[in-house]
């Protein structure tokens, strides 16, 4: 029987040690107040107020995306 000094055999585990708040996590918190915003201040340019609002949206969705494929992916191993 190996005695408890004994680290021959035993699993080292090594953790990551967070330094700072998880951004990835924080970014809809900017999406949150500049999408009403884009639709505000751009009023009187129809055009670029829905192309600029389109694209930003369509960045929210695939950031959620890749947050949703990261979590799944991580629960999966």
């Amino acid at each position: 029987m190996a005695s408890p000094s004994d680290h021959s055999n035993s699993e080292v585990v090594y953790r990551r040690q967070n330094k700072g708040p998880p951004f990835k996590f924080l970014v809809p918190l900017v999406y949150a107040p500049v999408l009403p915003l884009i639709r505000l201040s751009l009023r009187k340019n129809p055009v670029l107020r829905d192309r600029l609002f389109t694209i930003v949206l369509a960045g929210a969705f695939i950031h959620g995306s890749y947050l949703v494929s990261d979590l799944y992916d991580a629960e999966s191993k």
